[in-house]
């Protein structure tokens, strides 16, 4: 405990025991082992008998007066640190020599990190045995152990790993969270709300100012991304820089050549829509990638990859081609949505850039402007009319019934190209949240193939049953339930963990809106096989307990609450001014 002391030329206990073991008279021998070893201050030892006649033990009177001079010196050594004196440094190594032999003592152990805590670069020799020793490492300051991992990659892996983790997990979570709402989704929180996680903020504490630490954790990220195809580090590669960005941390925002592109990108995400002065600056940035420098669109891609950055990307796309619809022009003639498109396709690139190490944008394939963009939009034409027809005194309508098919470039498209297919999968939504159930069971069939089974994602299958809520009372009806259930959602349930969980998530909150005949149908379909895992089986039996709760106590008709209840204001109709508020 005391180890450390005879360096400095202090005696410690073996000391003591050693006086006593030798000398012929020991009350003696302790008296003078207290002068020499006590505090040295003649005034002092007149005024100790005082101390006694008042019963304070000694050892509680040199306590304080040592805890007291701890705490100068700790105040003293920040204040030499932050001082403008050219030796300061100097001054806190020698303190570090003198103190450094007494680190094991826990009551010198504060001063001596203290001073590590103050130094911007800790003698090497020093380094080494805070970090051979598993103890010293535990307690020392986040600063002292930057030092360390700038030239330690693997203990700053062992130290980030958990952390990355605990993001994936929070992350698939809160796809996976037991509220079902439009209102308050995965893509709710803001930028700077996000940034507040506890795992951002860590990082951004490990990091500090060292740019070597933070090309370390993008190094993490890439790898992680490249071998797990998780799109969630990239929306914590965003995060973390703008979170550095928060704290004006200019050392490495001015070195990440990324950090203007993903301000600009950070405003819009927050407005959840690219405006035309955002996207003249947006494409300022890619069109300003210089020769010899294109490895920069391989982070450019990443941050374009990032769930909350295509979300606002394909959200802008479908406002823009409501706009384009209502001014009678084609999608090939708008610029901006031509630059959406290829911030979209950038993105969603992003893994095979990495993976081939080739920093070339993806060109857009112009079949989709030329060919899929029309189909689509005749699906919202196809849709228009037959509403406006319904509208018409029953003299004046024909005989047109819904379509139920749809234009082959639209389904091609939807398989083939994964832009095309993210901008499919949100006009979904789009019609949802409209509440549109025509086109809605025109369409999801579609959905059953698509690039990559993107439909069947967990993104896409979070917001979708979110949004299906709007719909509940159309679950009454059997041919609506067979088209979400037997027409989209069951074709893959049994091959595809999450798609079940994600169709045991919205029957719960939903399961009373179901036809009673076809939920005891879909609950022998969706009763979960011995290998699936604890969530699924978690998930059933408490929609087993709510159903059967449901039967025991039916509430009253005039008195069940709609699921949408408050939801009304939300939706705005689609006219040429105003159009849909962002999903």
């Amino acid at each position: 405990m005391f180890a450390g002391l005879p360096e400095l030329g202090i005696s410690n206990g073996e000391d003591l025991k050693e006086t006593l073991t030798n000398c012929t008279e020991p009350l003696k021998a302790i008296d003078q082992f207290q002068t020499e070893n006590g505090i040295l201050l003649p005034t002092l030892q007149s005024a100790l008998p005082f101390l006694d006649l008042h019963g304070t033990p000694r050892l509680e009177f040199h306590q304080s007066v040592f805890d007291e001079l701890r705490e100068k010196l700790m105040e003293r050594v920040a204040i030499i640190a932050e001082g403008k004196e050219e030796d300061r440094y100097g001054k806190l190594e020698e303190l570090l020599e003198k103190s450094f032999p007494l680190v094991k003592m826990p009551s010198i152990q504060p001063v001596v990190m203290q001073v590590l805590k103050h130094l911007p670069k800790v003698p090497e020799k020093k380094l080494k045995m805070v970090m051979a020793d598993k103890e010293l490492y535990k307690v020392c300051a986040v600063e002292v152990k930057r030092q360390i991992w700038q030239d330690n990659q693997a203990l700053f892996g062992d130290e980030v790993s958990p952390l990355l983790k605990q993001y994936i997990v929070e992350k698939e979570a809160a796809l996976f969270s037991s509220d079902l709402s439009i209102l308050h989704n995965f893509f709710s929180p803001s930028p700077k709300m996000r940034r507040q996680g506890e795992v951002v903020l860590k990082l951004t504490q490990m990091i500090g100012k060292n740019v070597k630490l933070y090309d370390m954790v993008l190094q993490f990220l890439r790898t992680l991304f490249l071998r797990t195809r998780n799109v969630h580090y990239c929306t914590l590669r965003a995060e973390l820089l703008m979170s550095l960005h928060d704290l004006d941390i200019s050392e490495i925002c001015s070195v990440d050549p990324c950090h203007k592109f993903t301000w600009c990108l950070d405003a819009c995400i927050r407005e959840k829509f690219v405006d035309a002065k955002r996207a003249r600056e947006l494409q300022g940035f890619l069109d300003g990638v210089k020769k010899g420098q294109e490895q920069v669109l391989g982070d450019l891609s990443m941050i374009l990859c990032d769930p909350f950055a295509c979300n606002t990307l394909v959200l802008s796309t479908v406002r823009n081609l409501q706009e384009l619809l209502s001014q009678d022009a084609l999608p090939r003639d708008s610029p901006d949505l031509m630059l959406l498109l290829r911030m979209l396709s950038l993105g969603q690139g992003a893994w095979d850039m990495i993976d081939s190490q080739v920093f070339k944008e993806p060109r857009l394939d112009l079949e989709v402007v030329t060919r899929f963009l029309p189909a689509m939009m005749s699906v919202v034409v196809d849709d228009h009319t037959f509403t406006v027809e319904q509208k018409l005194p029953s003299e004046e309508k024909s005989s047109l019934s819904y379509p139920t098919s749809l234009p082959d470039a639209f389904t091609r498209f939807l398989q083939e190209n994964r832009v095309a297919c993210e901008m499919g999968l949100y006009y979904v939504l789009h019609i949802a949240k409209q509440r549109n159930k025509n086109a809605l069971q025109r369409l999801l069939p579609a959905l059953v193939e698509t690039h990559n089974d993107m439909a069947f994602g967990d993104i896409f299958l979070h917001l979708l049953t979110g949004h299906l809520t709007l719909l509940s009372d159309e679950f009454g009806s059997e041919e609506f339930c067979s088209v979400v259930f037997d027409g989209f959602l069951l074709t893959s349930f049994s091959s595809k963990e999450n798609v079940h969980r994600h169709s045991l998530r919205m029957l719960l909150h939903l399961h009373h809106k179901v036809l009673p005949s076809y939920m005891e149908t879909l609950m022998k379909t969706l009763e979960p096989p011995k290998q699936s895992s604890e969530p699924v089986k978690e998930l059933y039996s408490q929609l087993t307990e709510k159903l059967e709760a449901h039967k025991k106590s039916p509430p009253p008709p005039d008195e069940a609450p709609t699921l949408d209840l408050g939801l009304h204001p939300v939706t705005v109709p689609t006219t040429a001014s105003t159009p849909t508020t962002p999903l």
